[in-house]
């Protein structure tokens, strides 16, 4: 019942900001959501023995955020100039980590996987609107519960058993058929113009992907021995565990947009 509860809470709140409240209210939630995910990732790398320099990664992460939504500054101009600071920050300091290249590498991973990810949220909003947005959010909801059912019913063989043992081939199929459908419903309506094919191929690449993007936060979560990134939302865990999978589908649905939508009279 918590589990239900807060979700439900989470939901209206996502659909009050996304829906009433201007491209402004979208992006300071989602500026809050970066910040609480770099602080359970920045954990989850501590936890899997990864030697960092606190704060060096959440810093270039809100920096790419910012540059992605206000500045005049190319991404790759923050990814080049993160490098050479993850680089320094590890030579000033001093001593020689265990694991140099994965300590390096776990700084400046959070400037794509966060920074960039989260930035994808208010893009979508600020470029095709709040239909757009709620489309691919409603799709992730109903391929997760298609997921979820199908797997209670139907499941019998496992997906990936070492990272998440629960998921099963059979609930990932019905994912796939649930995320089409719903695209499909919410996309003829709020993304007018778009063939129903498209959005159905759509669909199943958002479904799938999503589901890359779960099963590799429970990587994230496994090699730090931990069951959720943090205890923040009742029932559900941390905020990473609530948008694990948006961040691999909301790239996806920004740049699939970028591409199909373009050519379409909105």
């Amino acid at each position: 019942m918590t589990r239900v509860i807060s979700g439900l809470v989470l939901l209206a709140l996502i659909v009050g900001v996304f829906w009433y409240l201007p491209p402004w209210g979208t992006q300071i939630f989602a500026g809050l959501a970066l910040v609480l995910s770099l602080r359970e990732y920045d954990n989850l790398v501590r936890l899997g023995g990864l030697d960092v320099v606190p704060g060096v990664g959440a810093v270039l992460s809100v920096v790419m955020y910012v540059a992605l939504l206000f500045l005049p500054v190319a991404a790759t101009h923050v990814l080049l100039v993160g490098a050479v600071v993850v680089g320094g920050a590890l030579v000033l300091r001093g001593r020689v980590p265990d694991q140099a290249v994965a300590v390096a590498a776990a700084m400046l991973f959070p400037v794509v996987y966060l920074g960039m990810g989260v930035a994808t949220v208010p893009l979508v909003r600020e470029a095709y609107g709040a239909p757009a947005l709620m489309t691919l959010f409603l799709t992730q909801i109903g391929s997760d519960t298609g997921q979820y059912y199908a797997g209670r019913t139907f499941g019998r063989a496992p997906l990936a058993k070492a990272l998440s043992p629960k998921k099963t081939r059979e609930g990932a199929i019905g994912g796939l058929v649930t995320g089409a459908v719903v695209m499909v419903g919410f996309g003829r309506l709020w993304l007018p113009g778009l063939p129903a094919w498209q959005l159905a191929l759509l669909g199943v690449a958002v479904a799938i992907v999503g589901i890359a993007g779960d099963l590799f936060e429970s990587m994230l979560k496994r090699s730090a021995d931990v069951k959720d990134s943090s205890n923040l939302i009742p029932g559900h865990g941390g905020m990473l565990d609530r948008i694990d999978a948006l961040l691999f589908t909301m790239p996806l649905y920004y740049v699939a947009l970028q591409w199909l939508w373009p050519a379409v009279a909105r």
